[in-house]
């Protein structure tokens, strides 16, 4: 059942076209992505399909009886309300159902009732329906899905009686994505969902949005986020809306494999366009030539010629570089405890960072990852414990909220008046990698977006030269092309590096080491991102079989070592066969597709094009092979293990 489609949408500000002729259909059940640069026009948008804006030209249309639900960017909840009866406002005409369903109880066991037969039969008759429609409409449930998702955004027992004006803004966030779910609507509109939502919140997201029962639209920076979810990709553009099959990284795969073969088909184009000119030049005026010569510039202006296909648009480019290297031992953290207004967050911090780690610092919200990189770079003091630097340490530090940016003026004034020595070419130059160009660097910085800040902080930051970055959510407000580039120059830094993100593709690029804080103490993980969720998994599968083994731990022994490694082995096997067998039926259905183009009536003739399909499929046949034998040698080692 199609629950939306968009047909001819246009948009603009100011006379500037936003979105030209947009079309787009979502059906039920279909999670789809917006995804593009930061003001392509994908909140303005959704927007408009929420109703919250109107379209200059260009229809809506959907089934009368579908709900929209809208989460904006930012979006909070004030209520005088506790959170509980703010989250029971959701259930309202539940409620309004329960309260007739005990009155109709109560006339039930007044015996009068049973006086008058009449009477009788309409309250039993209006019992029963009402019932069936409470429960239904999960009348029965409503609670208990309260208390889920209301944990899955954590939320605990003991917050319920909270008022909500008293929520911190993250909280008030998650509150609203809360409320939303729990509304359950048909269409399930979300920008930008996974603001202020910690690691572990985010696995619950993810799990829960997979199972939802309607349509949804997402707007989101997190690739990790779309590429668990979404199997639809929609690309905001230069003012167009183009559909891709699948979720983030196939939509990079099939534009790019796009792009390759429209610039073939270019060149090819090009090319013969060339040489007809050429022959029209030389043959035009020569009488024995000049009919052909005519032939053939009727054929030219005939035919319609490819435009140029469009290539990436013009990306930040910087890199980090140090003047001095530091010495091999960069920070060492003993007993270490941080907070703030002398109350501790976390305590008994223990790590050691040397030349080169690059440390990922997670933990839930609210544990004190941000007050540990302060207390690090000395911008407040730990409440106890000791921090030793090590030789010639330099510390560049990027904060989440921007802090850094400190003046009133324009762009180019906040670098200059850092780096008053540099003459003003050379500032427009810095700037210009960070795409403020022309009379963007005439821009006050209280006017800059989230984004525009985030690039003016990381020029800062390049600028600095320390050989230790010092990182607290540096993907936030980015969009996914430029936390490309910065993945790019941090893999390149020659230096130390330690991050605080909930962005756990950017983890998993980034980080050699991770550090799991918790209130108490610390835990390393010598990996990335997967590597720490597959030993906390090994952790817990282990602790939950020493609980069930009659509640005493059983002593290490070499059998149990064994099996912890066996188990691993065969995780590993079983995953990796999965993605190759997920890999060859994709590959078999392209395979598939591009044969039937081949045998398509109106490429009978296009000997270009056929050659262009035919290469495509030698290409796919040649990593089905290789892979198929890859699948072989995987199974052969799977059947190894387990014999």
């Amino acid at each position: 059942m199609i629950v939306l489609q968009v047909n001819g949408l246009t948009k603009s500000f100011s006379g500037t076209d936003i979105l030209e002729n947009v079309r787009l259909e979502v059906q039920h059940r279909d999670r789809v992505a917006l995804v593009g640069r930061n003001g392509a026009g994908k909140s303005t948008l959704l927007k408009i399909i929420a109703g919250e804006m109107t379209a200059d030209s260009g229809d809506l249309v959907m089934p009368k009886d579908v709900q929209i639900g809208y989460l904006e960017q930012h979006a909070g909840i004030d209520s005088s309300l506790t959170i509980w009866d703010e989250m029971l406002t959701v259930f309202e005409p539940l409620q309004v159902m329960e309260r007739r369903l005990r009155k109709l109880e109560a006339q039930m066991a007044d015996p009068s009732v049973y006086e008058h037969a009449l009477e009788y039969d309409r309250v039993m008759k209006e019992y029963d329906a009402l019932q069936v429609e409470f429960k239904d409409s999960g009348g029965y449930q409503f609670e208990s899905d309260m208390r889920s998702v209301l944990h899955g955004m954590r939320f605990y027992p003991e917050d319920y009686e909270k008022h909500v004006n008293l929520l911190s803004g993250g909280q008030k966030t998650r509150l609203a994505l809360a409320k939303m779910l729990l509304s359950k609507p048909d269409l399930l509109i979300l920008d930008e969902p996974t603001n202020h939502l910690d690691i572990e919140t985010l696995g619950w997201l993810e799990k829960y949005l997979v199972s939802y029962e309607g349509a949804i639209l997402i707007v989101s920076h997190d690739r990790y986020f779309l590429d668990q979810i979404v199997t639809i990709t929609y690309e905001v553009s230069r003012r167009k809306v183009t559909k891709y099959s699948g979720n983030y990284s196939a939509y990079l795969d099939e534009k790019a494999k796009n792009y390759e073969r429209d610039k073939k088909l270019y060149e090819r184009e090009t090319s013969e366009k060339a040489k007809l000119e050429d022959f029209i030049q030389r043959n035009i005026a020569r009488a024995s030539t000049s009919k052909m010569a005519k032939s053939r510039r009727k054929q030219l202006e005939r035919t319609e010629w490819m435009d140029a296909p469009d290539g990436d648009e013009r990306s930040a480019s910087f890199s980090f570089t140090i003047d001095r290297p530091s010495g091999n031992d960069v920070l060492t953290l003993e007993d270490v405890a941080v907070g703030y207004q002398n109350k501790i967050v976390s305590k008994d911090i223990n790590m050691h960072a040397y030349k080169g780690d690059r440390i990922a610092i997670l933990g839930p919200n609210g544990i004190g990852k941000s007050t540990l990189l302060k207390t690090i770079v000395k911008m407040q003091e730990p409440i106890a414990g000791t921090i030793r630097y090590g030789t010639n340490v330099q510390f560049g530090y990027y904060d989440q909220n921007q802090a850094t940016i400190i003046g009133t003026g324009t762009v180019l004034q906040e670098l200059w008046d850092e780096w008053p020595m540099m003459n003003e070419k050379d500032v427009r130059t810095v700037l210009g990698r960070f795409l403020f160009t022309g009379d963007d660097v005439e821009k006050p910085v209280t006017s800059l977006s989230g984004g525009e800040k985030a690039r003016l902080s990381l020029a800062k930051l390049m600028l600095q030269k320390s050989n230790t970055l010092i990182l607290d959510e540096p993907t936030n407000h980015l969009d996914l092309d430029s936390k490309e580039v910065l993945e790019n120059a941090l893999d390149d830094f020659p230096g130390t590096i330690l991050f605080v993100s909930h962005d756990r593709y950017f983890i998993n690029r980034i980080a050699t080491k991770v550090i799991d804080v918790a209130s108490i103490g610390v835990t390393e993980y010598l990996g990335d991102y997967d590597y720490f969720i597959e030993k906390k998994t090994e952790l817990a599968e282990l602790q939950a079989e020493q609980t069930s083994s009659a509640g005493t731990v059983q002593p290490k022994t070499k059998r149990n070592e064994d099996d912890k490694e066996f188990k691993r082995q065969e995780r590993r096997l079983t995953r990796a066969i999965t993605e190759i067998e997920t890999s060859l039926a994709k590959m078999d259905k392209d395979i598939e597709a591009l044969q039937e183009e081949l045998l398509r009536p109106e490429f009978a003739e296009n000997h270009v094009k056929l050659m262009d399909l035919q290469e495509q499929i030698d290409a796919l046949q040649m990593k089905h092979d290789s892979e198929s034998e890859e699948w072989l040698v995987l199974q052969e080692e799977l059947e190894n293990l387990k014999s």
